[in-house]
């Protein structure tokens, strides 16, 4: 139950700090303050950050039940998380994060926080690459390596 209360906390600050705070500050700089009015784009930039949102929270979820940490690289899981949405897709908190972003970028109409959106994806690849994907590897050995041959870093794999 810790676990989960860690994460939630340590997911309330990524998300206020990368996914409210730096938008707000992008989105004033460019002069928006507000939407215009409400029509289709809001509507289904809307639902994309909902969507990209609770994706992110489901990562949260399992990592604090199936992996009992957060993650947060200074607490990381215990045991290697391959259940619920890592089943699909080896990084599907940073697609949610991203995803959120994007959904941002289409309810307010910004071509500067959809780059924010990109920039942001771009890094957490990086990060992937050079810390994350090797950390693991020296965590978890063969398991993890499994997981890599059955598991995309990217593209969802549909499978029961």
């Amino acid at each position: 139950m810790l676990a989960l209360f860690r994460g939630l906390a340590y997911a309330a600050l990524f998300i206020g700090a990368f996914l409210v705070f730096v938008p707000g500050r992008i989105l004033a700089r460019v002069g928006i303050q507000q939407v215009e009015g409400i029509g289709a784009a809001q509507v289904l930039g809307l639902i994309v950050v909902v969507l990209g949102l609770a994706l992110a929270i489901a990562c949260v979820l399992t990592f604090a039940v199936i992996g009992r940490g957060t993650p947060a690289p200074f607490d990381p899981p215990r045991a290697l998380v391959v259940a619920g949405p890592y089943r699909f897709v080896r990084n599907p908190m940073y697609i949610g994060a991203g995803t959120a972003l994007l959904g941002a970028a289409l309810f307010y109409r910004s071509f500067a926080l959809a780059g924010y959106a990109l920039v942001f994806l771009l890094i957490t690849h990086l990060f992937v690459l050079l810390y994350e994907e090797p950390h693991l590897r020296r965590v978890f050995g063969e398991s993890y390596e499994s997981y890599l041959r059955t598991v995309r870093r990217w593209i969802p794999t549909w499978r029961s």
